[in-house]
């Protein structure tokens, strides 16, 4: 991967310092958002940052996927702009609902192209991007296209497109404000330095549950073994990812494109407590820490209120870092973090096919086709056979994606 050259203090900025001021937001504007994916956990968890601030955050638009139930719930409750659902069929049944419950004044769209409509919404002043996978690509890169900050809770469109984001982002002067709680705690440490100033950016890892679990039992794990996470509560993919520390593998990649830093200079700890979201290393020997509740209620509020800090009710008890471990990853408990570095260098394709492999290969586990190593074993394969490419667009990254997934397919059967 080879970074584009960046002023740290740019229009932005570490992601963002100067753009965001420069737009002139202060604790009085009220803030209309639009969210994607907000039946998620990230969704659901920024409704509630909205519930708690009324007068800074509005819903303008929500994003809903499948789940028709908490659409309508949300629908009713927020009176959004728009709401899109995932398939034509699924939307005329939320429009019906809301008829028959005398809800008026919302649009109802579906598939793709409601998503972008959200996105773009000419009233949404800041876009939430939280669908999984790269089905929110187009959405967020729409977004960045039609000026609007993005708070980004999807590592994946990093992954895939970051180059093509962060391209278009500097060159609209959009802000891009990290949501996960890695990136987030990195963004807050790289506030007091320079872009030259940092050595290293620690990424810490829980661990997963199978941190110290024997390598000759690694073949006889279940998916209900990989999906009890120690810390986080999360959705099904990227529970596994964490088991597999692939997650992991996906951070480096999108730290690498949201703070221009080569692979080399971001290094994964593995800290089992996940009270330090992570470290930043800066030249003179100085390391910062980020250090908060386990709750992503924190790292939202973040981002939205940013450059701002409201206050909150998401207190930390101090009486919890009397004990902190940090270990070196273990490459053979774990190779597809040693996977990721190595897609991380070579950039382009790469990641799209890492990251594609992998959303096929624990659909697999989970379904009980290939055991909990198959997945490393499925991405290396894959990684093997993917030529060096890098997409220039959107619809390229998108085959590319779609490539790797029926190559990551035909080698499962």
């Amino acid at each position: 991967m080879k970074p584009v050259p960046f002023n740290w203090n740019s229009s932005f900025e570490l992601s963002t310092i100067g753009s965001v001021r420069d737009r002139g937001i202060s604790k009085n504007t009220l803030k209309r958002l639009a969210i994607l994916g907000s039946t998620g956990s990230i969704g659901q968890s920024t409704l509630s940052i909205v519930e708690q601030f009324p007068d800074r955050y509005q819903v303008a638009a929500l994003a809903a996927g499948r789940n028709v139930d908490e659409a309508f719930s949300q629908a009713a409750r927020w009176r959004p702009r728009v709401v899109s659902l995932a398939t034509e069929e699924l939307a005329g049944e939320l429009a019906a609902r809301l008829r028959q419950s005398g809800v008026t004044g919302i649009e109802v769209v579906y598939g793709a192209e409601g998503t972008v409509t959200c996105a773009t919404l000419p009233e949404a002043d800041f876009v939430v991007s939280a669908i999984v996978g790269v089905a929110g690509l187009e959405a967020t890169y729409a977004a960045i296209l039609a000026g609007k900050p993005i708070g980004l809770a999807n590592k994946e469109c990093m992954v895939a497109a970051g180059e093509i984001l962060t391209r278009a982002a500097r060159e609209r002067n959009v802000p891009i404000l990290p949501i996960d709680s890695e990136h987030n705690a990195v963004h807050q440490c790289l506030r007091v330095g320079a872009h030259a100033e940092v050595k290293t950016i620690w990424l810490t890892a829980s661990g997963g549950p199978f941190r110290q679990l024997p390598l000759d039992q690694f073949a006889g794990i279940t998916p209900e073994q990989a999906l009890k996470h120690p810390t986080w509560v999360m959705g099904r993919r990227i529970t596994i990812d964490s088991a597999t520390m692939l997650n992991k593998g996906l951070e480096i990649i999108e730290a690498c494109r949201l703070f221009n830093v080569p692979p080399s200079q971001v290094r994964v700890t593995v800290h089992p407590q996940s009270t330090v979201h992570s470290l930043v290393e800066y030249v003179d020997g100085s390391i910062l820490a980020q250090i908060s509740v386990t709750d992503m209620r924190l790292p939202i509020l973040y981002a939205l209120a940013y450059p701002e800090r409201p206050a909150s009710t998401l207190t930390f008890d101090l009486a919890a870092l009397r004990h902190l471990d940090f270990e070196q990853p273990d490459f053979q408990r774990f190779p597809c973090l040693r996977l990721a570095y190595e897609a991380a260098e070579r950039g382009g394709v790469h990641c799209i096919a890492l990251n594609a492999a992998d959303e096929v290969a624990v659909e697999a586990f989970l379904e009980r086709r290939i055991p909990f190593m198959g997945i490393p074993r499925t991405i290396e394969k894959v990684l093997a056979s993917t030529p060096e490419a890098h997409p220039a667009t959107i619809a390229e990254v998108l085959a590319a994606d779609r490539q790797a997934r029926q190559m990551a397919c035909g080698l499962l059967g």
